[in-house]
């Protein structure tokens, strides 16, 4: 009698210590997309350790397992937050940039991150996306650069390929940021776990911020964010 009045004491105490553990209220995904590119270079740790890194410390309550996300699919805008990488071709149907299109005026939000070798076809596609506008160079004063971690030179350097300084890109629309394209920086090779790639805790750390910097201007707003 004493074992069950235990075991009914301890599940009360779960139920209400569970009721304190904020739930996963949105999910973030991964881009899926055609043309031959590897879209799942970063698969099996980046996006998710991200996630996990801006639960710990923005506090925000995402689920911890990614979705995949077809260009085209409808389902995309269940996502508040979409990243894409790769490091080669990327296409886009007349109905997948349309879709896109829809999703990023209607409050979507794009990361791209090439991973080297994807500049000169994604260009190529967002141009189909919005044909109206051009990636711009963001200033190291963009509020993206200055959310819970600032970046006063910009994006972290994070992989060395030609030695050219890392950038980021940004497509404006109606005066919103609706993508965000980090080039010669690889920041998300810098989310995945330490054994992928032997990246230095420092230059994890800051791709995560960076990261985390990112999801808090989407998720949170850029103009209602208060640094900690």
């Amino acid at each position: 009698m004493h074992k069950v009045k235990k075991i009914a004491i301890v599940l009360i105490c779960c139920s209400l210590f569970a009721a304190f553990i904020p739930a996963p209220t949105y999910k973030i995904a991964l881009l899926k997309y055609s043309g031959g590119g590897d879209w799942y270079a970063n698969l099996e740790t980046s996006l998710p350790n991200l996630i996990k890194f801006c639960n710990d410390n923005l506090k925000t309550t995402i689920n911890p397992e990614q979705d995949i996300i077809e260009v085209g699919s409808p389902d995309i805008f269940n996502y508040p937050f979409v990243h894409m990488t790769g490091h080669g071709n990327v296409v886009f149907s007349a109905q997948e940039a349309e879709n896109l299109r829809a999703y990023l005026i209607g409050g979507g939000f794009l990361h791209i991150s090439d991973n080297y070798g994807m500049d000169k076809f994604i260009r190529v596609q967002m141009k189909r996306v919005f044909p109206e506008s051009e990636f711009v160079e963001l200033p190291f004063s963009h509020p993206i650069y200055h959310q819970k971690y600032d970046f006063n030179t910009g994006l972290p350097k994070i992989h060395e390929h030609e030695g050219k300084a890392p950038q980021g890109f940004g497509l404006i629309y109606q005066g919103r940021l609706v993508c965000f394209y980090d080039f010669e920086c690889d920041l998300g090779d810098g989310w995945e776990s330490p054994e992928v790639h032997k990246d230095s805790p420092e230059a994890r750390q800051k791709a995560l911020k960076m990261g985390a910097n990112i999801v808090q201007y989407v998720l949170m707003g850029a103009e209602n964010t208060t640094k900690k």
